[in-house]
């Protein structure tokens, strides 16, 4: 293989734009898609080493200081996608999707969320080309797959995005700090590249199956706990341990099996991920009663580093974003059930919308 520019490469599970693919003899042969070349993008790069991770060329910090989530949305689709993007418009199509799915109701008993958020985005014509009407349908359907009766999740069109789908979730109004919080999760898991999912919406857009389709491609392969699955497995983590007495014992215990430890480790990352100090700051600015399991985390967190550097010596593990991401929607009241993928990933068409309408 010849001397590439840098290009995003598979890395065993995830499409990064940090390998640069040179002549490799026979012995350093990948393995399946590993240092295959998969595209050029502008619309994000992150650093393994820095931790850096750029959106359109701004840092990921000055677009969720300076930006709300529509406006980031605006830039991550500039001369890219052609559509009319406000507050305003993005609220109406809220309201226009769940006019659609609340006639759906009766059919989503039995299913479990990542189910039901499928089936309602399959209610979506197949020849729908609205990036607005499609990314306004994850955020509602991420919302109504948690919900039992959907006909109580009526959308406010004058709210923010972020604020909306918080009051929808609980069913009150949000305060500041907590709809801060999501904002700048939703901001944050934009876009990072051509992930699993994201090449998963690449490969049926190029089958011109359209942007429904491939949005629900990706949906599906986001699932996976290798992927965006992991969250809810975090605090399931957490509950086991239990408390500061337990947190050696059962790390130790877990490792000595071989398990895997959810939130830590990256194929894209060789210091922590960037994402997650920005939504464990988050969580230090929400009301003390709503980070309740954060001391506890941030115990787990440096204890499974420093016994994972002991067994591995010279393979550094650091935390991952679900490790963060998970604490930071459980503060602010997501229930568990729709971590995976629901609501952890519903911001995530922005992106996949990219490189289908490319295709």
């Amino acid at each position: 293989m010849s001397d590439r520019a840098w290009l995003w490469c598979w890395n065993g599970s995830d499409w990064s734009f940090w390998f640069k693919c040179n002549v490799m003899s026979k012995q350093d042969d990948p393995i399946g898609l590993d240092r295959a070349i998969a595209a050029e993008t502008v619309l994000s790069h992150s650093d393994p080493e820095s931790g850096q991770l750029l959106i359109r060329g701004y840092s990921l910090e000055s677009l969720v200081q300076e930006n709300s989530f529509e406006e980031s949305v605006i830039t991550l689709w500039q001369d890219v996608l052609s559509a009319e993007l406000s507050m305003a418009s993005l609220g109406q199509a809220r309201m226009q999707v769940w006019q659609q799915f609340r006639p759906l109701q009766d059919h989503l008993k039995g299913m479990r969320p990542v189910e039901r958020q499928r089936f309602l985005l399959s209610s979506l014509s197949e020849t729908s080309t609205d990036p607005v009407l499609i990314l306004a349908a994850a955020g509602v359907s991420a919302v109504l797959a948690m919900q039992e009766n959907i006909s109580n999740c009526e959308p406010d069109p004058s709210r923010s995005h972020a604020d909306d789908l918080l009051m929808m979730i609980r069913g009150a109004e949000s305060d500041q700090q907590s709809i801060a919080a999501l904002e700048t999760y939703l901001i944050a898991m934009i876009d990072h590249g051509i992930s699993a999912s994201t090449l998963a919406a690449r490969v049926a857009a190029s089958t011109r199956a359209g942007y429904v389709a491939a949005a629900i491609a990706a949906l599906s392969v986001l699932q996976g706990p290798l992927h965006g699955g992991a969250p809810g497995l975090v605090l399931d983590m957490l509950d086991e341990i239990g408390s500061g007495e337990g947190i050696v014992p059962w790390l130790t215990a877990a490792l000595d099996r071989g398990d895997r430890l959810m939130g830590f480790g990256s194929r894209a990352y060789r210091v922590p991920d960037p994402r997650a100090a920005l939504f464990k700051a988050s969580l230090w600015k929400l009301p003390e009663a709503c980070r309740a399991r954060l001391p506890l985390a941030e115990q787990v967190e440096t204890t499974a580093i420093r016994l994972m550097a002991e067994r591995k010596a010279g393979h550094v593990i650091q935390t991952n974003v679900e490790y963060y991401a998970a604490l930071l929607l459980d503060a602010i009241g997501v229930p568990r059930q729709g971590f995976t993928p629901c609501l952890l990933r519903h911001e995530r068409p922005v992106g996949w919308l990219m490189p289908a309408n490319s295709n």
